[in-house]
């Protein structure tokens, strides 16, 4: 039996952008959202009762209540699982070294990826990247702003109109008030959610930019002005996990890069020639000119004494 979550995530790319928020809001809480009633995850999405349950009939299930159905048996399925319990007793705190428990906790937050990014919507995002004469801006909250800055950076060496937007209701205003229909917004919100997310999506979408958010699972209030939403999961210990974050960026750099080939990797040429950018591990020793008078002095030079005495 295909999962709610698998179904959801085969079309989104058929959603309309209200039925998007519902099946962003069940996603996020997944599946207890999809318990409480149509009406409550209608308000929970910030739609109606209506389209909660046309993105039901889209994903082929005949009704709300055979809907409600489905996800308890998931769960039930889950809960009974030899697998389920088995993975569960090899994270428990005995199992392995602290190194290996955390590793393997991180490398959990990297294969969950792919049941918390909808492909359509990764593809949505590279899309938007890799589209000719666009001008992109980026900014992030408290910790996620140096991720930004990183994708920032690397998205700059492919495509053309790359920023990053430090301060971006302050000095850096005037970047989103100049963005267009041509232009597109990434917003890195978080928990804790920023409110200057919410604010900036909302502006760059009024000026008709797209806006791309990347989050986690709880969804930033942000979302609700994006065309794209990436989420990922930031479990962590003491503090949330960029593991998942980091490989989606680099994925995103990735695919964009593939996407926009040849002219991509002439703009890097352009970054290395333009640049100099010179690496300490690249850089020999600085070669001996022999016919120079240091090097005619040092090669006649004679430690032994002339006399031959010590």
């Amino acid at each position: 039996m295909t999962q709610i979550r698998d179904a959801v995530f085969a079309r989104m790319d058929e959603l309309s952008p209200a039925e998007k928020k519902v099946a962003r809001s069940l996603l996020a809480n997944y599946p207890s959202a999809g318990l409480a009633s149509a009406a409550t995850l209608a308000r929970a999405a910030g739609t109606s009762t209506p389209t909660v349950l046309r993105l039901v009939a889209r994903i082929g299930v005949g009704s709300y209540p055979d809907f409600q159905e489905q996800l308890r048996e998931e769960i039930t399925q889950r809960m009974n699982s030899p697998v389920s319990r088995a993975a569960h007793r090899l994270r428990g705190d005995g199992d392995g070294t602290l190194f290996q428990r955390s590793t393997a906790q991180r490398l959990e937050l990297v294969e969950r990826l792919t049941s918390t990014v909808p492909p359509s919507e990764f593809e949505a995002a590279v899309a938007l990247l890799a589209a000719p004469a666009r001008r992109v801006v980026l900014n992030g909250g408290y910790f996620s702003r140096h991720v930004a800055r990183i994708l920032a950076m690397q998205l700059d060496q492919l495509v053309p109109g790359v920023s990053y937007a430090d301060e971006p209701l302050g000095r850096d205003i005037g970047t989103y008030l100049d963005l267009g229909k041509d232009s597109v917004a990434i917003v890195f919100d978080l928990r804790r959610y920023e409110l200057p997310a919410k604010q900036v999506a909302a502006l760059a979408r009024q000026r008709g930019a797209a806006v791309i958010v990347i989050t986690d699972e709880g969804l930033s209030p942000a979302a609700d002005d994006a065309d794209v939403v990436l989420p990922i999961a930031v479990e962590g210990t003491p503090f949330d996990s960029f593991a998942g974050l980091i490989v989606l960026v680099e994925g995103l750099v990735e695919a964009v890069f593939q996407r926009v080939g040849s002219a991509g990797l002439d703009r890097m040429r352009q970054w290395e020639e333009s640049v100099l950018i010179h690496r300490a591990f690249r850089a020999g020793p600085e070669p001996v000119d022999s016919d120079s008078d240091d090097a005619s002095d040092s090669d006649d030079t004679d430690d032994t004494d002339p006399d031959g005495e010590d």
